[in-house]
């Protein structure tokens, strides 16, 4: 049991040491190879939490190894790539430097999380994974889609996103988890749909499909945000 408790860590640290290798690699290679390691962080830090429970085997100090593993994977990783997009289009030299919000404001969403008690069903702000996610694959996306390359390519575009879905990290908005009380259709409607149209995106575009997928989890959870309001007013 002893050495079963430090599997949770592990799978921390090698969440971590996908960020250290992602940011290398965006350094020396460009940004278009940074997805394959937030994926593959984003599978570790999935599964960590899951071994600590299984385990019973969850601690603060495990908890907070988490949020700073986080930082440097799906905060830090992705400010690198959106610098790297931005600047391979020769606009002004300060511009780049937006991409650096990311971090900053996945460092105050990261450090909200542990301090907020309401996080239980809900998130409120966008995940740091989905955050991530979603910059390191708008290459792919532009890839695949003739006409969205012009837009993903365009510097003003990234700068905007990268402001909004800064914004989003550290803003007051409850947002879909994926945790079920039971697997009915009932009360899991925006569960599934979202499942499904991230399933039918990636089916369709490979990991080109996780941009859409994650513009899908936000207005999804607007709607269902909306709908909970109106039947609690009713």
């Amino acid at each position: 049991m002893s050495i079963l408790r430090h599997i949770p860590n592990l799978l921390t640290c090698l969440n971590l040491l996908c960020g250290m290798i992602g940011i290398h690699i965006v350094m020396e290679e460009g940004p278009v190879f940074g997805y394959y390691f937030i994926l593959a962080a984003a599978v570790f830090d999935f599964f960590d939490g899951f071994a600590a429970r299984l385990l019973g085997v969850q601690s603060d100090i495990g908890q907070q190894l988490d949020s700073l593993a986080d930082l440097v994977t799906f905060g830090v990783l992705p400010s690198f790539i959106v610098f790297y997009l931005i600047q391979a289009s020769g606009v002004h030299a300060y511009l780049p430097y937006i991409g650096f919000l990311i971090g900053i404001q996945s460092a105050i969403r990261l450090a909200k999380f542990n301090v907020d008690e309401r996080q239980t069903e809900r998130f409120i702000g966008l995940p740091t994974p989905a955050n991530a996610l979603f910059f390191s694959t708008l290459p792919l996306l532009g890839q695949k889609v003739a006409f969205l390359s012009e837009i993903w390519n365009n510097p003003w575009v990234l700068s905007a996103l990268t402001l909004i879905f800064s914004y989003l990290l550290t803003a007051e908005l409850p947002l879909l988890a994926l945790k079920f009380k039971h697997f009915g259709w009932k009360q899991n409607e925006f569960r599934y749909l979202m499942l499904l149209i991230s399933l039918a995106g990636i089916a369709i575009w490979g990991w080109a499909g996780i941009p859409i997928a994650v513009i899908s989890y936000i207005f999804l959870s607007m709607i269902s945000n909306r709908l909970e309001k109106h039947e609690g007013k009713t």
